[in-house]
């Protein structure tokens, strides 16, 4: 199988669109906006159009045909560069240039993802789209209505937390969606305990809501100190829960400890 992708726990990535905004302290370094600005894409923040990506669906075509050759079910990550759960933006071409109607049927970014949800996903079965945000409040917002009471098997929903606060926020949030779930704990900044209750008066532990726990630390020359006994915790509590946990990375330039090495993908 021919991956697209160099991040280890998805076969592909794919994005609809460029352009983000931040959310919370995991994004200070983001490697998404280090790439846009090196490219002249002025596509990060509130007030920014989002850039288009106009062969993605031939992308998403290509992956869907080689699983399906292949007799194989692949994962898809959407998106690297966006957040498919951020509010509706206007787009631009590849220049910067507002779309033109004779050039596009796509005016803003709501518009490519209710395509996404409502054609690719359905017509993609070899798939597994991981569809990770920082705003999973906004999930329920923005999926189709039958989506909330019969969810498509190939697609999770994931969000990332960094430090205790944000795992239990986020966490809870995504909690309301109805679906497979996961976290991608990444970078993580601070000891995360996964055994504590989503609510005060919850019987309900954060790994009680996931499928999967994805965990790491950071990359980059501005990269913030990761402790591996805060990986070894999570992975114990995932042992613990039976949930498959996969440590990517300490820095990307440490080894990874043999005991680390644990790379489990959800069945």
């Amino acid at each position: 199988m021919a991956k697209n992708s160099k991040i280890e726990w998805t076969d592909h990535t794919a994005n609809l669109w460029w352009g983000c905004d931040k959310v919370h302290a995991g994004c200070d370094n983001c490697y998404a906006l280090n790439i846009a600005k090196w490219r002249n894409n002025d596509v990060w923040g509130n007030d920014k159009p989002r850039r288009i990506v106009k062969d993605v669906w031939k992308q998403i075509a290509k992956f869907q045909k080689e699983a399906e050759k292949a007799g194989e079910t692949h994962r898809v990550f959407v998106g690297s560069m966006m957040d498919i759960f951020e509010k509706s933006m206007p787009l631009v071409d590849y220049k910067g240039n507002p779309l033109l109607r004779s050039e596009s049927e796509f005016r803003h970014t709501g518009q490519l993802r209710e395509k996404f949800f409502n054609e690719i996903v359905p017509n993609s079965p070899n798939l597994i789209f991981l569809l990770l945000t920082k705003r999973p409040s906004n999930i329920n917002k923005f999926i189709p209505q039958s989506w909330k009471h019969n969810p498509p098997a190939n697609v999770m929903f994931g969000t990332s937390p960094v430090d205790q606060k944000t795992a239990k926020n986020l966490t809870f949030q995504l909690s309301k969606v109805n679906g497979k779930k996961f976290l991608s704990i990444e970078p993580q900044l601070e000891e995360v305990n996964l055994m504590a209750k989503v609510k005060n008066d919850s019987e309900e532990n954060l790994l009680d809501i996931v499928d999967w726990v994805i965990n790491g630390g950071e990359s980059g020359s501005k990269k913030r100190p990761f402790n591996c006994q805060w990986a070894r915790l999570i992975r114990d509590d995932c042992k613990k829960k039976r949930i498959p946990f996969f440590f990517k990375q300490i820095d990307k330039v440490k080894e990874i400890p043999s005991d680390l090495l644990v790379r489990q993908f959800p069945v």
